[in-house]
């Protein structure tokens, strides 16, 4: 598209003169950056409402309870979403439509067992919408908690169990201290191939990574060429994303992300398994994917760069340091790559 062929110079010069916006826009850049279409979605809170047209004053039909999974039958153009200029996508579910940024798009990927991974241990990712881990790896055993589409885990350890004959993957939190069990056909491993380093050939200083707030959109050049763009979620209010000249210099697959113990922290919250982290300060501040939103374009974070998994996986990916094979935490000081917020 037309938007490949704009300079790294020139790129920069209209975010920082204002007209990014208005330019993107005329070259359909939007479309460009719509995510690929999914089968089903999931109700990320309780109370999402279904209208008859796609509109928040449209006539209400019913509302949904959180985690309901839904068949998404089409997508529409509607009302943009409250605070956010750059989403007016509606989801076509039964007789109705629902607002996009309210639904997780998901899949139902059943997995066949694996009952070999690396003796350090490997990381899995969540394949269908809702799973429940168990305390003990057993069908009938106490919940542990919930995870989600797209979420990322350290796998252990493979456990079969001979009297149901289910195999399991054994998962541990690093912030509980504690192992969780998840059934394996609910959980990817991911392979090797998936982790090496994108345009490894690309010299480590011609690698920048470019996020304009006012946009909300992140961008990745190889030198003059940009390779990469996505929109995103900055830090909302009170929890702003900084700004100025950073880099990636310490990295994970997989983090359990909670504020429970900063001070003055009132609106708790735990989130398990946030995939593909890619810290640019040492208070925490990341790009990273999220599973309990799909609401991007509004800053609305507490500080990290929220991004689709796919696209904080190409993030992680491509950025240095190269985190290593059965290693689930790199923190290299003074290393990384270069990151401008603007």
């Amino acid at each position: 598209m037309e938007f490949e062929k704009l300079s790294r110079r020139d790129f920069l010069k209209l975010s920082a003169s204002g007209a990014l916006g208005f330019v993107l826009a005329e070259m359909g850049f939007d479309r460009a950056l719509a995510a690929p279409p999914a089968s089903q979605g999931r109700i990320i809170w309780s109370g999402v409402p279904l209208n008859d047209a796609p509109s928040f004053s449209a006539k209400e039909i019913k509302l949904f309870g959180i985690d309901v999974v839904v068949d998404l039958n089409g997508e529409a153009l509607g009302d943009i979403g409250y605070g956010n200029p750059f989403n007016s996508t509606w989801y076509q579910i039964e007789d109705g439509y629902a607002y996009s940024g309210w639904i997780q798009p998901v899949e139902s990927n059943y997995q066949k067992p694996v009952y070999e991974i690396h003796a350090e241990g490997q990381v899995g990712e969540i394949c269908v919408p809702v799973c429940e881990t168990k305390l003990i790896p057993y069908t009938n055993a106490k919940k542990g908690y919930r995870l989600y589409y797209g979420s990322v885990h350290w796998v252990k350890n493979v456990v079969v169990t001979r009297e149901e004959k289910s195999v399991w993957y054994e998962i541990f939190d690093n912030e509980l201290k504690k192992s969780f069990y998840v059934a394996s056909h609910n959980m990817r491993l991911i392979p090797d191939s998936e982790l090496t380093q994108l345009s490894p050939e690309v010299p480590a200083a011609d690698k920048l990574l470019h996020v304009d707030l006012t946009m909300q959109l992140v961008t990745a050049f190889e030198g003059n060429t940009m390779v990469f763009s996505a929109r995103c979620s900055s830090g909302g209010k009170g929890t702003y994303t900084p700004t100025g000249e950073f880099s990636t210099y310490h990295k994970g697959p997989s983090v359990h992300m909670t504020n429970q113990d900063e001070e003055g922290a009132t609106n708790y919250y735990h989130l398990p398994g946030v995939p593909w982290c890619s810290f640019f300060t040492g208070v925490g501040n990341a790009f990273h994917g999220t599973y309990w939103h799909n609401d991007y374009g509004r800053p609305r974070s507490h500080g990290c760069v929220n991004l689709r998994s796919e696209d904080a996986k190409w993030v992680y990916r491509w950025t240095n340091p190269v985190v290593p094979l059965g290693e689930d935490y790199l923190h290299l000081p003074g290393e990384g790559t270069r990151v401008q917020i603007v």
